[in-house]
């Protein structure tokens, strides 16, 4: 799911590629059907058909319209400060894996661009993550000495490329970034052909597995037949395996604006808080800087404008000759208990459909990882790092204080939300705002547009009632409890939802616009 009409628009959605597929209308089955249009439902496409499979991608929207028409595009095994958080929550050999799996992800990424022959501004770039202060300097250190128990290679260092000084820094040699919507573009013309499809503006509504077969229905009534079922959707959209459950949402604000005096050649994101992510992107011989940051839970921050505002204000002291903000859009990202994605089926009992989620922000590389363990649980081949990314496995003794804590934060807006009256009243909602207020005893999601019409919707989100609110930054419907998001018009923007927001007629005041 996902939209590249999004009320900020990214750098990649405004300038990426414009081809087009057409939607489904017509029954058929395939050897293997993956729902999800992103970089892991491409890339699992992709090398499935590498095995010879006849392969459909159904996307709701359009290619890379989701995540990752949204993300920095750092291609990099190098997430922070993951692997001292991994080897103390789940020990080394986790890290360890996970660690393998990202540079493997890195590695297939390089690979698939030239196997393609794509242009998807590929370039080879140092990624660091620096300290700011003492402490995260510490961090540094700690978190340098994991790598090295979990066979990841990286250096410490006291310098980068930043125009400030550090006071320490991991650096992981000859990473990567790039343009996403490109890329994806380029994986969808190597799927397309000789009996792969791909389908946009293709919603599925219902995934059925039998003994032998599954069949995958669409909201248009078009059911395909296929052995294996691969929901890559970012959350999946069917209730089995609970993942909502298991996985909290959170949204991060990213900037965009040209550097006249050039950007720093290099990656990088900070061991401090609040996190800081810069990386440069050049297109047409001209350097920009990209920066990001500021997250938070979803559907519970009253006002996210404050956040592109923290970032450029950061950007404007650290970086000489910045641009205007050209470019500000926002991304979601799930976060697992653990810290370890979910990959593999979607519960024990399933033998035909396959998940993938909870990718903590570095969706790049851990998606086409998670292509590859899915690909070889497809094709019954082992995998090194199948048993640490399980996507059935029992929730670690660790993380039950923060699962419970999660769960709480999810009740209590379940419940609460619908419990306050709010004091607003049509005539009182502000163009390009939208307020829950109640409307002739009914209660209402009411969006006034920048012509002053009205657009009312049904409050509770489709996919366990709960009140969403609305997100003044990105012109949206956002629900609190499990990330889903709606646009103004009510069309799913982000699952877990799979089903609209309601339409409502209202009776608006004398002079009030409505539709």
């Amino acid at each position: 799911m996902g939209s590249l009409d999004e009320h900020n628009q990214s750098l990649w959605a405004d300038n990426g590629p414009t081809k087009t597929y057409r939607s489904l209308n017509e029954k058929g089955s395939f050897d293997a059907i993956v729902i999800g249009g992103g970089i892991t439902g491409l890339t699992t496409a992709y090398l499935l058909k590498q095995e010879g499979m006849k392969v459909a991608v159904l996307e709701a929207g359009r290619i890379a319209s989701g995540v990752t028409g949204y993300t920095t595009a750092k291609v990099t095994a190098l997430h922070g400060l993951i692997y001292d958080e991994l080897s103390s929550r789940n020990g080394a050999d986790r890290a360890s894996a996970y660690g393998a799996a990202n540079l493997w992800g890195v590695a297939r990424i390089a690979n698939i661009v030239e196997q393609l022959g794509m242009e998807c501004d590929l370039e080879r770039l140092d990624a660091y993550t620096y300290a700011d202060s003492d402490d995260a300097a510490e961090s540094v250190r700690r978190e340098v000495a994991a790598c090295a128990d979990a066979d990841v290679p990286v250096e410490l260092a006291t310098s980068t490329p930043l125009p400030f000084s550090v006071r320490a820094a991991v650096v992981m040699r000859n990473q990567y970034m790039f343009h996403p919507r490109k890329y994806c573009a380029g994986l969808a013309e190597g799927i397309a052909g000789n009996g792969s499809r791909i389908y946009e503006h293709t919603r599925v509504a219902e995934v059925e597995e039998l003994k032998t077969l599954c069949h995958v229905k669409t909201d248009d009534k078009v059911t395909l037949s296929t052995p294996f079922v691969v929901a890559a959707t970012h959350m999946p959209f069917m209730g089995d395996g609970n993942f909502f459950a298991k996985e909290y949402p959170y949204r991060a604000y990213v900037i965009a604006a040209r550097a006249k005096d050039g950007a720093p050649d290099g990656m990088f994101i900070s061991a401090d808080e609040p996190v800081r992510s810069v990386r440069p992107y050049r297109s047409d011989d001209e350097r920009w800087l990209i920066i990001g940051g500021e997250s938070h839970k979803v559907g519970q921050e009253p006002e996210p404008g404050d956040h592109y505002e923290a970032l450029e204000s950061w950007a404007r002291e650290r970086f000489d000759g910045l641009g205007p903000v050209e470019y500000r859009w926002s991304a979601q990202d799930y976060m697992t208990m653990d810290g370890m994605p979910y990959v593999g089926r979607i519960t024990p009992s399933h033998e035909r459909i396959f998940v993938a989620t909870g990718y903590r922000k570095w969706g790049l590389t851990n998606g086409t990882a998670a292509a590859r363990i899915i690909t070889d649980a497809i094709a019954g081949r082992p995998n090194d790092w199948a048993g640490a990314f399980d996507s059935t496995r029992k929730r670690p003794v660790a993380s039950a204080k923060e699962f419970a804590k999660e769960n709480v934060n999810v009740a209590r807006h379940l419940v609460l939300d619908k419990l306050r009256t709010p004091d607003e009243g049509l005539a009182d909602i502000p163009r390009g705002e939208g307020v829950v207020l109640e409307v002739a005893g009914e209660t209402l999601a009411v969006y006034r547009d920048d012509d002053g019409e009205l657009t009312a919707l049904s409050p509770d989100c489709t996919h366990m009632g709960c009140r969403v609110a609305f997100n003044k930054a990105e012109r949206s419907w956002d629900c609190p409890c499990h990330g889903s998001r709606f646009g103004t018009d009510g069309r799913v923007l982000e699952g877990p939802a799979n089903q609209d927001l309601e339409r409502k007629e209202i009776e608006a005041a004398a002079g009030e616009k409505r539709r």
